[in-house]
């Protein structure tokens, strides 16, 4: 089933620093492919993708309609969540010359927007939360909650969990039953 054919909210919607962050996303994709583990997810970007070279307005607009698929918001938080620039429209080709001087638009004639796409991923994620419409749920991927690392709008809204464990080995886990509970907690 396609996107386009969905009419009710199932998806979780998984977002984060991708560059800086793919192990936790990685981690949470293999719990949930794995028959050994239990966590159950439909990943809505498994729906729709968007392409690396579409314009960065294109990509934030596919955002809100894979969100209005979705009934979870989860957003893994990594040391740099909250300084990603990524997104923005000043780094976009089409961001302005020296007949825009205003930087309201960009060459294209779309309003300017100048956040992150995880930061605007946050942004629609609480109006919906606002709204009844979804929920969220915080994984830091580190072994503590670090609410400064999370984006404003949500850094106090839902549920947060660290992904990571010191065992009593000195070595780093990955927190699989954390995870599960504030999944399932949902």
């Amino acid at each position: 089933m396609g996107i386009t054919e969905r009419t009710y909210r199932t998806c979780t919607y998984i977002a984060g620093d991708w560059d800086g962050d793919k192990n936790a996303v990685d981690i949470l994709h293999h719990w949930n492919e794995s028959n050994h583990w239990g966590l159950s997810f439909k990943d809505v970007h498994d729906l729709t993708q968007s392409r690396d070279s579409s314009l960065n307005c294109s990509i934030k607009n596919s955002l809100r309609t894979r969100m209005n698929y979705s009934k979870t918001f989860v957003l893994i938080v990594g040391e740099h969540t909250n300084t990603v620039m990524s997104g923005a429209c000043f780094l976009c080709s089409e961001y302005g010359n020296a007949n825009n001087l205003s930087r309201e638009y960009c060459n294209r004639g779309h309003w300017i927007d100048n956040r992150s796409y995880v930061k605007t991923e946050c942004d629609m994620a609480l109006n919906d939360y606002n709204d009844g419409k979804i929920k969220i749920l915080v994984l830091y991927n580190n072994t503590k909650v670090d609410r400064d690392k999370c984006p404003q709008a949500i850094r106090w809204v839902g549920s947060h969990v660290a992904m990571i464990y010191k065992g009593s080995d000195n070595k780093y886990y990955w927190n699989y039953d954390a995870v599960k509970q504030a999944f399932d907690s949902l």
